[in-house]
């Protein structure tokens, strides 16, 4: 597996190069002791490049090393899944041929979600949800953006309604409060990123984290990603009673999700893990992290297979 995953590491095709000090992701994952269910979905992970094929944005804010549709797949085969969404990344601005270059390389096996500008056409749109593409991306996290898209986003929207799209929200906690009538007031599907980033030092049962599970129970349309403990935990991955338990810190709040909103969570890998200075995960680890999460075989179901499908694959795909 390893060799199949492989990559001149450090190194970024297409006369581009990697953003320094910012890993690259593991080539060598281990095999995870938890099986999921026949049919399970990745619901998030990225594909970059390869840039001498599908060059990186000039706007963009970092530059990632190649991790292509292969790869992505050997690794999907190897963790044990059958399909995945692909969410386009910001080191791809606009420009989804790289997303749409793996769906159609996915034989039905991978949906997308897109990043789109305010003037895309109707074509254009049609040709995405040919490919694949079931929602669009809106990044608020400032660090990564220039701008909050809050302006754009009302015009998108009315352009992907009709298609039966959603809209994926990324942001972190403390910006929860500005944001929250503005999230709430999108009419289609939400989904949010990795729990809206929240602070895991804090008390689950604080006011911080309490806001957003009221943005949940309030709109009946939001939905979640329980993932990405890599970049919420303090603790990491680390060894507790002689056996590995990855990302502790974060448990309690991703399982206090999938218990109270357990039709409206979603988990992914997140694969190739961009922007990471401290550890890269592996993600046979990251796997192993479900069962603490969802802690029976029926949620497990939820979070997996039913979610994602429910979501991305219309009856009978």
């Amino acid at each position: 597996m390893a060799e199949e995953l492989t990559i001149a590491h450090g190194e970024t095709s297409g006369g581009f190069e990697k953003t320094p000090g910012w890993l690259d992701w593991y080539d060598g994952p281990s095999k995870p002791a938890f099986q999921v269910p026949a049919g399970a979905v990745d619901a998030h992970c990225h594909v970059f490049g390869p840039g001498e094929q599908f060059p990186y944005a000039p706007e963009r804010k970092y530059t990632p090393c190649d991790a292509s549709a292969d790869q992505l797949f050997a690794l999907r085969d190897r963790l044990g899944f059958e399909r995945n969404v692909v969410v386009q990344a910001t080191c791809h601005g606009a420009d989804n041929r790289a997303l749409v270059d793996v769906l159609r390389r996915s034989e039905g096996r991978a949906r997308g979600v897109a990043t789109v500008r305010r003037d895309v056409t109707a074509e254009q749109l049609a040709e995405l949800h040919e490919a694949g593409v079931r929602g669009v991306r809106f990044n608020f996290v400032k660090r990564l953006v220039d701008r909050v898209p809050t302006e754009s986003l009302g015009e998108i929207v009315e352009k992907i309604a009709p298609l039966g799209w959603h809209v994926v929200i990324y942001f972190e906690a403390e910006d929860l409060p500005d944001l929250y009538d503005f999230f709430s007031s999108i009419p289609t599907d939400v989904v949010v990123d990795h729990m809206g980033r929240p602070d895991v030092t804090k008390d689950p049962d604080g006011p911080e984290f309490g806001l957003f599970l009221r943005f949940m129970r309030e709109n009946p349309n939001v939905w979640t990603k329980v993932s990405c403990p890599e970049r919420l935990s303090v603790t990491g991955p680390r060894a507790l009673d002689g056996e590995q338990h990855a990302y502790t810190d974060v448990v309690p709040f991703a399982r206090r999700v999938v218990e109270e909103f357990p039709d409206r969570v979603l988990w992914g890998t997140d694969w190739p893990h961009p922007n990471l200075k401290d550890h890269m995960p592996d993600d046979g680890l990251l796997v192993d992290y479900i069962p603490q999460i969802a802690v029976t075989p029926a949620l497990q179901h939820k979070l997996l297979v039913d979610n994602p499908r429910r979501l991305y694959w219309s009856e009978g795909d």
